[in-house]
């Protein structure tokens, strides 16, 4: 009885919003052709009209139930209201018959293409998801690997050898470096296991000043790498999105992180916000020795072609897939490329929520 009540919900998922949907839809259909019954003698046009909504409402809704009670009451509403004679049912006149049931097999047929087609999609979506985690998962075994070799060489050389202070320090402030990076990786775990579990398939989001965000991230850095130059730009409007500030900051923080363990000597960072057609547009640029075009094509892709991310130390993929994980579960997009004068340049954009000037 259990398994047969868990059949009946997954097929007829009942709620507010078919009910919704399924009224509105009716209503609409039966305004329409009472309204064209006024100025026409024909009733041509009612069965394409209700087969129509027959479709609107399969496509609005889960499920085969609204589909099929939309078609069913489309059949009988039909011939009750709108064929002669009017305001009783009656399938006796010549070829009715016929039409009202190609009307029903058509709405049923839509109804459970539309179902299929929604199922196909939630199907191609965990898809997407599963390999995304697996690709994560293939950057982080590779990520985590060489930092905890380091920090383990680090701590044993201390404790089994009779070091100077000097040494000794080295080894322990590389130890710590593995560490931040370690807790860094976490993070962007953490982060993406926010979205990918989210069982609504929604962020959990609010309107935020773009330049507090931002700022915030920019500070963080700042204090993790001083000897790195760090100039900010900002609108005169205010400009607010809607967004997770907290993933948003990481976003971020992975683009600065990037920009100075890959970019090959970069002293100088530039980030810049601007509006464009109802986005914020979000730029990190720096002045090192920029991308090399065989990483362009993969650029976000994560673990895929891990030997082509990876340096001495660390890979740069895990972190860019986060960053378009993140951007795109906001929305937004996220591309890069090379400076003509030198260096890397990210962007990402964010849909405005609203721009108010700084006055107001």
């Amino acid at each position: 009885m259990e398994n047969l009540w868990k059949k009946l919900v997954r097929y007829l998922p009942l709620s507010l919003k078919g009910w919704l949907v399924y009224a509105v839809c009716m209503f609409s259909a039966s305004a329409l052709c009472v309204m064209l019954q006024q100025i026409s003698t024909s009733d041509v046009h009612v069965p394409i009209i209700f087969v129509l909504v027959v479709l609107i409402v399969s496509l609005l809704t889960d499920g085969y139930f609204y589909g099929i009670l939309a078609a069913l009451t489309s059949v009988i509403g039909v011939n009750y209201a709108f064929t002669e004679p009017y305001m009783q049912l009656d399938f006796s006149p010549y070829g009715y018959p016929l039409t009202f049931m190609t009307m029903l097999a058509v709405g049923v047929a839509v109804s459970a293409l539309m179902a299929r087609a929604k199922k196909n999609e939630q199907i191609r979506l965990e898809s997407e998801k599963e390999k995304m985690r697996a690709d994560l998962l293939r950057g982080m075994s590779h990520d985590l690997r060489t930092p905890l070799t380091g920090i383990s060489g680090s701590i044993s050389a201390v404790l089994e050898n009779d070091l100077d202070p000097a040494q000794r320090r080295e080894l322990l402030e590389s130890a710590r470096s593995d560490a931040d990076w370690l807790c860094r990786m976490v993070e962007n775990l953490l982060s993406v296991t926010r979205i990918t579990d989210d069982s609504a398939g929604m962020l959990h989001t609010q309107p935020e000043v773009v330049e507090e965000v931002v700022g915030s991230a920019v500070l963080a850095f700042q204090k993790r790498c001083p000897e790195i130059g760090i100039d900010v730009s900002v609108p005169e409007k205010v400009l607010i999105a809607r967004m997770d500030p907290v993933l948003i900051q990481q976003v971020l923080q992975n683009l600065l992180d990037n920009a100075v363990l890959h970019g090959g000597g970069t002293t100088q960072i530039w980030v810049s916000i601007r509006e464009e057609e109802g986005e914020a547009c979000i730029e990190v640029r720096d002045n090192g020795c920029g991308i090399e075009k065989k990483k362009m094509e993969h650029l976000f892709d994560g673990a895929a072609g891990e030997e082509m991310f990876s340096d001495k130390r660390r890979s740069m993929g895990v972190g860019l897939m986060v960053c378009r994980t993140i951007v795109r579960a906001h929305g937004g997009r996220i591309t890069a490329r090379n400076r003509k004068e030198g260096g890397a340049e990210f962007m990402f954009t964010l849909p405005l929520e609203e721009a108010a000037d700084d006055d107001t």
